[in-house]
């Protein structure tokens, strides 16, 4: 096993382990991790859904067994993500256009990471509105490798249609939905995943576990949040940039 693998699985390991903690998959952090190191946009893109795969089942299953998790909130956002999910997959987008797509992805879930605690009284979504923005959603989320979460859980909370530990929730199963989706439809196009892919796999797979558990327990990790932000704002300005 080669050093640029190594470090790339233990980058991955803490990625997934804070963002499960607030019920993410992490792709857009791979992603990033993946662009600082020169991976390739080919393989970028089906690693990391692969990634998100693992880390938002793992992060799902704690969550709904801590009875967070709301299906009535979920379904009208994830009919519509879905199929839009494996069409974006399907797609592939020219480099330019997909650094300052992604760049702008990435500047997103820096927001997300700091933005503050939101709760207080909610109310349902409109069935129209949900449906719109996950169609949305699962579309830039499959064209760019991600699982829709860094989108979606702002919203969720912003407007008020959600408390945090329900978002956490459905954010994490919207993620996993789409996130298969999409490495369906971009499978599909470009064929298999590269060999060191299961060598990032354990090491998401061990980072979801410890996260999910430490964010459905409430364990405070917002110093290592901060720092996880600052990293994706490097990132994002690298591929705006360049």
């Amino acid at each position: 096993m080669d050093s640029q693998t190594l470090l790339l699985a233990a980058a991955v390991l803490v990625t997934a382990l804070l963002y499960s903690s607030v019920g993410h998959g992490g792709a857009s952090g791979y992603l990033a991790v993946m662009s600082l190191m020169g991976v390739a946009q080919t393989v970028m893109r089906p690693t990391a859904l692969l990634l998100n795969i693992l880390v938002a089942g793992v992060a799902s299953i704690q969550y709904v067994r801590r009875g967070h998790f709301s299906w009535r909130l979920f379904f009208p956002f994830a009919i519509a993500a879905i199929p839009c999910a494996w069409l974006g997959g399907r797609y592939s987008l020219p480099l330019a256009i997909y650094k300052q797509i992604l760049g702008a992805a990435l500047l997103v879930a820096a927001a997300r990471m700091l933005l503050p605690k939101i709760d207080g009284p909610t109310r349902q979504p409109p069935p129209a509105a949900a449906l719109l923005i996950g169609g949305g959603i699962g579309a830039i989320s499959g064209m760019i490798g991600i699982g829709g979460g860094i989108f979606l859980s702002p919203v969720l909370l912003l407007m008020h249609w959600a408390p945090l530990r329900q978002t956490a929730a459905v954010s994490a199963m919207f993620i996993l939905v789409n996130s298969i989706s999409g490495l369906a439809g971009n499978l599909s196009a470009v064929g298999g995943l590269p060999s060191r892919t299961w060598v990032l796999a354990g090491a998401a797979f061990i980072g979801g576990i410890a996260g999910g558990h430490l964010g459905s327990q409430r364990l405070p990790l917002q110093a290592m949040r901060i720092l996880l932000a600052l990293v994706l704002i490097m990132a994002g300005l690298k591929l705006l940039m360049t």
